[in-house]
């Protein structure tokens, strides 16, 4: 879907991106993570031309940017980002709708988009009429998001767009995004320097560094496998077990026999959720139930040590 081609970007005679190849496939939710001042919303905001690269070639659908005409470039690429951007005065449906009304659509066909973008993100129909000061954080990120999809955008591009958010509504909004993105099946880049929040969103994970890319991968093998000690200590040495937990569901550990007592666990939570659910109740043994809350088994507090011991680091 979009290619880096040994671009390089600086400003003010400082580099910000050197020589960067990078490849996003169609379809993938691809995180860039890094440091303050490792080029990665740099990197971002070359997508879209809200910066200019110096060198090398950006492709998108096969196509170089620079051929397209601007405003064609961003109508196929929604943006949303941290400080959301929503017009003040303008209704949340008005706000949803911006792109829309730019592209001319009938009102009729507006107002349906709106319904069904508002369903989409769980926002309340009695908001439609509301001004973003009479919204939640979390509500007015939601807006934001709903208006970056209005047009059925290629490709979503998103700069920390839940960092100003309490860590509740954070976590909310991301199992949003993740939801989102296997229903609609669209390309997302994000930008975070939140490590947990990279390794729940990715199915491709970027680390930059100095305006690389350091290593990419699945958040998997970013952990397991990191190609040297930059890596390694980015994702931290001590936190490894725990973060390796948050990237495993509790379905892959159960355990066939029947558990009756304790407050029961999701087949599709992660094991760093049942990690807490266990310290809460501390008990050994708690039930499982699948989607429909029916039971399924149970998962046992001894199998999550054995996991922690997996992934002990090897250095």
């Amino acid at each position: 879907m979009i290619e880096f081609n040994n671009v390089s970007k600086s400003f003010a005679g400082q580099p910000a991106v050197s020589h960067l190849d990078l490849h996003i496939a169609t379809g993938a939710f691809t995180v860039l993570i890094g440091t303050s001042g490792s080029g990665k919303s740099t990197t971002l905001k070359m997508i879209n031309r809200l910066v200019e690269h110096d060198e090398g070639t950006i492709t998108f659908a096969g196509e170089e940017i620079r051929s397209l005409p601007v405003l064609e470039l961003r109508r196929r690429m929604g943006y949303a980002i941290q400080s959301i951007g929503l017009f003040p005065h303008w209704t949340v449906a008005q706000n949803i709708a911006t792109v829309l009304q730019l592209q001319k659509w009938s009102r009729a066909r507006i107002d349906a988009r709106v319904d069904e973008l508002m369903a989409l993100l769980g926002l309340d129909p009695s908001l439609r009429a509301r001004y973003p000061h009479q919204l939640s954080g979390g509500q007015q990120q939601r807006v934001g998001v709903a208006r970056a999809l209005a047009a059925d955008p290629e490709v979503l591009l998103m700069d920390e767009p839940f960092g100003a958010l309490d860590p509740v509504t954070r976590g909310a909004l991301q199992q949003e995004m993740v939801r989102i993105h296997r229903l609609l099946g669209r390309t997302i880049v994000l930008v975070t320097h939140d490590i947990d929040e990279a390794l729940q969103l990715a199915d491709h994970l970027v680390l930059m560094d100095g305006g690389k890319v350091v290593q990419q991968g699945t958040p998997l093998s970013m952990l397991t496998s990191p190609e040297n000690d930059f890596v390694r200590e980015f994702f931290g040495r001590s936190e490894l077990g725990v973060r390796l937990l948050s990237l495993r569901q509790v379905s892959a550990y159960l355990r066939s026999e029947p558990v009756y007592t304790g407050e029961a666990l999701r087949a599709d939570m992660s094991l760093r959720e049942a990690l807490s659910a266990f310290v809460a109740q501390q008990c050994e043994v708690l039930p499982v139930h699948n989607a429909d809350g029916q039971p399924c088994g149970s998962l046992h507090f001894r199998d999550l040590l054995c996991v922690e011991a997996s992934c002990e680091d090897p250095a």
